[in-house]
């Protein structure tokens, strides 16, 4: 069987298992939450409906990419945060309630989104035909492998809580394990490709990483949110769904060139996430030094 297919096959299994696993852990309480929290959802929905595909357009072309690297840029800005995000928010003081709530509404934004981003960044970039738009078939097909997991789990999470409970944690894990070994299968098998990219595209997926993490948490500090939601807020919109993005860059677009700035950011954004957390959220919650006591007096 073809490497391309069984990457593509092992693709789709994991992307519908992350999204069934996130389906587990949601409830209809996790959107009412968000009307407890308007600013917060503003501002996270502004950036990445609108923030961040503006941000990433201008690093494609401030670094002059490729048509078919801008337009896997352009994808992944598009795509929903990522599962991961939810670990860094716990790992870093993040209000993690509030990251599964936008991770769900950002999914169900990013079925209309992604394709309309997707359509106008090709249109746009490489308007000689290299790269096929979405067709409608392709779109069900995106509709279905992220919409009907996530409805799936949140039925069987309403209907049986007790073994959406006992499931969560080794879903997540389990789904942790299945998304690694697709990104070492789809690194391995073009890694000549992927290692000649990385010089031409590493430094604008590593910008785009960061750009996307500092004002996640900055703007969201700047609109009086506490440094909770902000952190949410930052790992939300800066650690995106690179499987989604690679999926339909393979499976939907047929194209792996499409998928290599997801692949490459998949790869970064391990590295990034940490170190934003230690340099910047760590030192924003340290605490102010002791003034110095008074002199003994007898």
């Amino acid at each position: 069987m073809d490497g391309t297919l069984i990457v593509t096959r092992f693709l789709f299994g994991a992307l519908a298992l992350v999204m069934f696993g996130l389906g587990l852990s949601l409830t209809v309480a996790d959107f009412q939450r968000l009307l407890r929290h308007p600013k917060a959802v503003s501002v996270a929905l502004g950036l990445q409906v609108v923030g961040l595909p503006l941000a990433c357009y201008a690093i494609v072309v401030g670094f002059g990419l490729p048509p078919v690297f801008a337009i896997g840029l352009m994808l992944l800005a598009a795509s929903p945060g990522g599962i991961s995000a939810n670990l860094f928010s716990h790992l870093f003081g993040g209000n993690v309630a509030m990251n599964i709530s936008l991770t769900a509404v950002n999914t169900a934004l990013s079925i209309v989104t992604l394709p309309l981003i997707a359509n106008w960044s090709i249109d746009h970039f490489a308007s000689s035909g290299q790269v096929v738009p979405l067709q409608t078939g392709k779109l069900v097909e995106v509709i279905a492998i992220v919409l009907l997991p996530v409805l799936l789990g949140m039925f069987v999470a309403a209907r049986r809580p007790g073994f959406s409970a006992r499931m969560e944690k080794p879903v997540k894990i389990f789904s942790a394990l299945v998304l690694a070994i697709v990104t070492v299968l789809a690194i391995a098998k073009e890694w000549s490709s992927l290692s000649t990219a990385f010089a031409q595209i590493g430094p604008a997926v590593v910008l785009f990483n960061l750009l996307s993490l500092l004002a996640g948490y900055y703007l969201s500090r700047a609109a009086g949110l506490d440094k909770a939601l902000a952190t949410a807020i930052s790992y939300e919109i800066g650690i995106h769904n690179s499987t989604l993005a690679i999926f339909v860059a393979l499976s939907v677009l047929g194209s792996y060139q499409l998928a290599l700035p997801a692949a490459i950011y998949s790869v970064v954004m391990y590295i990034t996430a940490p170190l934003f957390g230690w340099a910047v959220l760590r030192r924003s919650s340290a605490p102010a030094l002791a003034p110095a006591a008074a002199p003994y007096k007898p």
